[in-house]
């Protein structure tokens, strides 16, 4: 995207009109200074793409990690890509130890599943967790999760290698993309936001956020809350 070439954000602001009729001035002004911001930030979400896409070559994954699918093949990472070139991961909070999933990860992943078709006309797409696969399935059935594909880690090297488990036993979600580089594997990209990164009053969290539940949610007034958590059933 070449900057040089772009109407300013506050110009094209300046063509905006509210759907409905009454607005007072102050509403109008703040509106419109709001979606100069918005276009900026459209324009700057862009920027990050190209600039991730335009990442060096990452490096070789040289372990044998090995992973069950549904059918019982055991399977390199490479095996994961399938025909594609590209392998997105989910490594999600259901180990055994664990009786039902991280609520976080099963309201991503949600959220997820309605575009899990598309995603994988363009790339390979995996979820892979501990726990056996078919008792990740059976929670994705509960759940009416059709499209979404479960692989189980054999053994915890994978989890244990990408620090995923916790001095305590617990888990750490990770959203990992692979590059096919011939006939090995390459690192493209993995979250690098740690916990202590999180700015004041905020939880740790990528940008652009990935969950369409705080994406929606940051479009209303009241926002994400500061102590509200989804959870796997409501009353």
């Amino acid at each position: 995207m070449d900057a040089h070439a772009l109407t300013p954000a506050h110009d094209l602001a300046k063509g905006a009109h509210t759907p409905f009729p009454g607005e007072s001035d102050a509403y109008r002004a703040a509106r419109e200074a709001l979606l100069a911001e918005e276009i900026e930030f459209r324009r700057h979400m862009t920027r990050l793409a190209e600039q991730r896409q335009a990442l060096p070559l990452g490096p070789v994954i040289t372990k044998d990690y090995r992973f069950l699918d549904a059918d019982g093949s055991d399977l390199s990472l490479l095996d994961l890509f399938g025909s594609h070139d590209t392998l997105v991961t989910y490594f999600w909070m259901y180990g055994p130890q664990r009786q039902r999933p991280c609520p976080m990860c099963t309201n991503w992943l949600g959220g997820v599943e309605g575009n899990a078709a598309d995603i994988k006309q363009r790339v390979a797409f995996k979820i892979i967790g501990r726990s056996p696969v078919k008792r990740q399935r059976e929670f994705a059935e509960e759940r009416g999760w059709k499209h979404l594909d479960f692989v189980q880690t054999l053994g915890d090297d994978y989890a244990n290698d990408l620090h995923l488990i916790t001095a305590d036993g617990g888990e750490i979600p990770a959203f990992i993309v692979f590059k096919r580089d011939g006939d090995q594997v390459r690192l493209f990209w993995a979250s690098e936001m740690t916990g202590d990164m999180a700015d004041p009053g905020q939880d740790p969290r990528d940008a652009p956020d990935i969950a369409p539940l705080w994406t929606i949610l940051d479009y209303t007034p009241e926002g994400r809350g500061t102590d509200w958590y989804p959870k796997l059933s409501y009353d």
